[in-house]
């Protein structure tokens, strides 16, 4: 029973986070492409300063109850639900990585710009920052449809 509520929280938590690559996919990619400078850098503070007091928590949650659904679901090495688990934390470390060394670098350099004044290459640092998202979306998606896949058909 208590991996059975280990996996709905890791599911529910991880689904916060894939729901903002999902998002990018829809919409927020394309919006941002063709935002003007003054907006753009309104909306990535905003972004940033909400995601930094909120997201850590699904950061943590989804970390958390990801050891420990592959921890009590490592008795079956071959099993589909030890395989899914072990994808989908692996997906999450490489997140992190990629926010940690990625994006929040590029936030935190974004944070020091005003509307008034910005590098003359700020589409430079957005198109990164996109670059490395995308990869980010690839392993949060890889990761969750994993977890699924482990929530149905593993035992």
């Amino acid at each position: 029973m208590e991996i059975k509520v280990i996996m709905l929280i890791n599911l529910v938590a991880y689904s916060f986070m894939v729901s903002q690559s999902f998002s990018y996919i829809i919409a927020l990619t394309d919006v941002q492409k063709n935002m003007q400078p003054a907006a753009y850098i309104e909306l990535r503070k905003l972004l940033d300063k909400n995601y930094r007091a909120k997201y850590s928590i699904v950061i943590y949650t989804s970390l958390i109850t990801g050891i420990l659904l592959t921890i009590l679901s490592s008795m079956n090495l071959s099993g589909i639900l030890f395989i899914s688990s072990a994808i989908a934390l692996a997906a999450l470390i490489a997140d992190i990585i990629l926010a940690v060394k990625g994006n929040v670098p590029i936030n935190k350099i974004i944070n020091t710009w005003s509307v008034e004044t910005y590098p003359h290459n700020w589409t430079d640092y957005r198109a990164r920052w996109l670059s490395i998202f995308a990869k980010r979306q690839i392993v949060n998606i890889v990761g969750f449809l994993s977890l699924l896949l482990g929530a149905i058909f593993g035992s």
